[in-house]
């Protein structure tokens, strides 16, 4: 009886410390390799998540500065910015892709060759402001990858 009543309680910690967060869904994650003295790249996904979520942050240990970009028409001209946060409604995939939304990796510490893995942190927001992490292993694409174009840079 007294292991029962252990298990129990063992069982209601885990679920109390289980997070109430939405389960965030990342497929097909890549990074753009780099060539010598290059020191940023762009990082490609598609997000899905159970419940209105926003991505509002991006680290790396292998940039100075991960920030989450878009990239629109403005004035005929494509033009690149950062963005705060990132929608990711519920039961929808967001794609993260060369030419629209994406994440840029700045002041990078070393050259992304293809085979190597790039180590990206996603911190998402629940409607109510609770915030979770998720670590993604992003291989490294060359740079030249039929994956997507050379993005530009206005």
């Amino acid at each position: 009886m007294k292991s029962l009543f252990k298990a129990i309680g063992l069982a209601a910690a885990l679920v109390a410390a289980t997070p109430a967060f939405a389960q965030l869904k990342v497929k097909d994650a890549w990074v753009r390799g780099t060539v010598a003295q290059q020191t940023a790249t762009g990082a490609f996904m598609a997000l899905s998540a159970t419940e209105d979520l926003k991505l509002v942050q991006v680290q790396s240990p292998i940039a100075g500065v991960a920030e989450i970009h878009e990239m629109k028409m403005d004035g005929g001209v494509m033009r690149m910015r950062p963005i705060t946060a990132l929608d990711l409604p519920a039961n929808r995939t967001v794609e993260l892709k060369p030419g629209g939304y994406h994440v840029m990796l700045m002041g990078l510490k070393q050259p992304l060759m293809d085979g190597a893995t790039v180590v990206l942190t996603l911190t998402v927001e629940t409607r109510d402001g609770k915030r979770s992490t998720v670590e993604v292993n992003a291989p490294v694409r060359p740079l030249n990858s039929a994956a997507g174009a050379p993005m530009k840079m206005h």
